[in-house]
Formats: structure tokens, C-alpha cells, sequence
């Protein structure tokens, strides 16, 4: 299972990807470097904040996970 820290670090590295990706799509669009940086930006929080929920729900469910391993056997 994987830290609620991790959750978030691995969220905002992935976000900043996106924000780039977003703002770009948007600036060729519509010209207007204000309007791209404010959809940007807002695409990123809410972006945010729904990943790392989806993350913390997926380490509730078991699917897919092996079970675990003693360290040793006798």
C-alpha cells in the first residue's frame, strides 16, 4: 500500500504534466496566454485533488494485489 505522500507527490508530478499539456491545447486554441494559464491552473487543482482520492479508494480495494509474503518459512 502506498503513503497518502506518495499519493499526493505522485499526483502533482503527473498534474504538472497536464497543466502543460492543457494550457498548450488551450493557448493554440484560443491565442490568449491569461485565459490558458487561468484553465490551466483550475484543470490542475481540481485534477489534484481528484487523483489522489481515486488513489486512496484504489488501496481500499484488494483486486488485482497478491497477497502477501511471509519473510521467512519454516
Amino acid at each position: 500500500m502506498e503513503s497518502t505522500r506518495r499519493s499526493i507527490v505522485k499526483a502533482i508530478s503527473y498534474r504538472i504534466i497536464g497543466t502543460l499539456t492543457t494550457t498548450g491545447i488551450v493557448l493554440a486554441v484560443v491565442g490568449k496566454l491569461e485565459v490558458a494559464a487561468a484553465i490551466g491552473l483550475t484543470d490542475t487543482v481540481f485534477k489534484i485533488a481528484v487523483y489522489v482520492l481515486h488513489e486512496r479508494a484504489w488501496n481500499k480495494i484488494a483486486y488485482g494485489r497478491e497477497a502477501p509474503q511471509p519473510e521467512y518459512t519454516i
